[in-house]
């Protein structure tokens, strides 16, 4: 389903100084599988997730989903793999605080150029699962932070794609909300999505539902 292949990612700082994030990871994750990337900040774990999403390329090395190299995709072949094959929840939720529930869960839609009719049926599937019907046409900015989190996971599920990536994802919620959240990622699993979390919250660690727990360590994995 996911494989990376002997990574490497460098960033350039300035001109004389380069930034090793990823050293040689290797990396193989089977469909409907839960995984749990555990590591400090700094560690390497979103650079994974950036890679996996095509929102990066490695400096050098393969990353492979569903037998397609997309670590070689150009820019607008990337950008369709997303918005096809990836839901990302992003640690601050990179909502548009001004608008509504609903106008920021079809945001990944706008570009598909779907009849308001599929939209709506896919809109309410999302506002079902994650039990925000209630919520549609409030604005954003006057949401909870639990209730902005499920609007960003229901965004990330709006094209029903097959791999959900989250960064941090509890990052800002508190304990309560945070296994509310836990409990979403069950029944995405249930569902059959392929799921990797990158995460030092240690509200993920030993959950019975997660298939591995991968420790990231500078850059490589222990």
């Amino acid at each position: 389903m996911i494989e990376l292949k002997e990574i490497l990612k460098q960033y350039e700082v300035n001109a004389q100084d380069t930034v090793t994030a990823l050293k040689g990871i290797n990396l193989h994750i089977k469909e409907g599988e839960l995984v749990v990337l555990r590591g400090a900040s700094g560690s390497g774990k979103s650079t994974i997730l950036s890679l996996i999403a095509a929102l990066s390329k490695p400096t050098s090395g393969e990353v492979i989903v569903d037998g397609e190299r997309i670590s070689k995709l150009p820019d607008n072949f990337a950008s369709e793999y997303r918005r096809h094959s990836i839901g990302f929840v992003f640690q601050k939720y990179n909502l548009i605080p001004s608008l509504s529930v609903k106008e920021n869960i079809i945001l990944p839609l706008v570009p598909i150029n779907l009849r308001e009719k599929e939209i709506e049926e896919k809109l309410l599937r999302v506002l079902k699962m994650f039990h925000i019907e209630h919520k549609e046409h409030q604005i954003v900015k006057n949401l909870s932070g639990g209730e902005q989190q499920r609007v960003a996971i229901a965004r990330a599920n709006i094209n029903n794609p097959k791999i959900i990536l989250a960064d941090e994802p509890t990052a800002n919620l508190d304990e309560k909300l945070s296994l509310h959240f836990i409990q979403m990622l069950r029944e995405l699993k249930a569902e059959g999505k392929t799921i990797v979390v990158a995460t030092h919250d240690p509200l993920f660690f030993g959950l019975d539902f997660v298939d591995r727990e991968i420790e990231i360590y500078q850059g490589t994995i222990l």
